[in-house]
């Protein structure tokens, strides 16, 4: 059920699509009957919302801020109908999170399961996603709350939170620098190393302290999973790096692994952080949920 006005829902459509003819195609109407509802609206606001190239369309500066407000609206117009269907507004709820790898794999789910014993009658959509694209899904409304981390500062989103997390090197148990409590960079690159993709924040620190350094890296692995780089290291292929997110406290030595902070002022620049839509009231639950992740975060800074 769609509760933005017609002209809205296809002025969204184009700006996702950047296309009338795309646009059309995904809502099974007319590119004439889209074309006019766009210049119905640039007239009634008197300012263009698009730019017109031959390839495509992209937005103004004005229509940015329309598209920031229909998301806005569309978001809550889906809550709103959520709790219209049901008879008490306190009835099932869903949360859709989205979050990067490193969150889920601990802090995220645990404090769903912790939120679902004193409110069980909430359930969660969990998606595991690139740092951008976690952002981006709070931005458009599609994730009610995110959790990822971020390099400079955030436009599209509310910050709820941000802390400086630190990063840690993975090591077997047993292996010589278990049980150190810090490590410097150059130290760090004498082992082989499994690192993840140039596509992530972490990796983009540490190429930057590479380069600071003067230090020539190649590492043997390159993976943005999780699990993997886990098992690489227990398996003895190598040293991998992780942001902390409560690690080295709770698994030091019990999954197989000892975790050393890594010494350098680059990792600074990095921030975990809480997001949810700038302007949007989220329903209740997820407004609680989103005030559990603070406190999480808040815990590890």
């Amino acid at each position: 059920m769609q509760l933005l006005p017609v002209g809205l829902t296809y002025f969204a459509e184009v700006a996702r699509s950047g296309s009338v003819t795309e646009a059309a195609r995904a809502l099974t109407v007319a590119p004439s009957a889209i074309s006019r509802q766009i210049a119905k609206l640039e007239a009634e606001l008197g300012v263009p919302l698009f730019a017109r190239h031959p390839r495509g369309m992209t937005l103004t500066d004005a229509g940015a801020r329309l598209l920031a407000h229909a998301r806005r609206t569309e978001a809550e117009s889906a809550a709103l109908i959520g709790e219209l269907r049901h008879a008490d507004a306190s009835e099932a709820r869903r949360v859709a999170v989205a979050c990067s790898e490193g969150f889920g794999r601990r802090m995220v789910p645990l404090a769903m399961a912790e939120f679902r014993r004193a409110h069980p009658e909430v359930s969660f959509q969990l998606d595991i996603v690139t740092r951008q694209e976690a952002t981006r899904r709070v931005a458009e409304g599609i994730a009610d709350v995110a959790v990822t981390y971020t390099i400079g500062p955030q436009h599209d989103v509310r910050v709820e939170c941000a802390v400086v997390t630190e990063v840690v090197a993975v090591v077997p148990c047993g292996h010589e620098l278990a049980g150190r409590d810090r490590l410097g960079l150059a130290e760090l690159c004498a082992y082989p190393l499994a690192l993840a993709s140039s596509r992530t924040s972490q990796r983009e620190l540490f190429d930057l302290g590479a380069r600071m350094e003067g230090l020539d890296v190649a590492p043997v692995l390159v993976c943005d999973g999780l699990a993997p780089l886990y098992e690489f290291v227990r398996g003895g292929g190598g040293i991998a790096l992780v942001g902390d997110l409560g690690d080295l406290g709770d698994l030091d030595g019990g999954d197989g692994v000892a975790y050393v902070r890594l010494d350098h002022p680059v990792f600074r620049q990095r921030e975990a952080q809480v997001q949810t839509m700038p302007g949007r009231r989220l329903p209740w639950s997820a407004r609680q949920f989103t005030g559990l992740l603070v406190s999480r975060l808040q815990e590890l800074g």
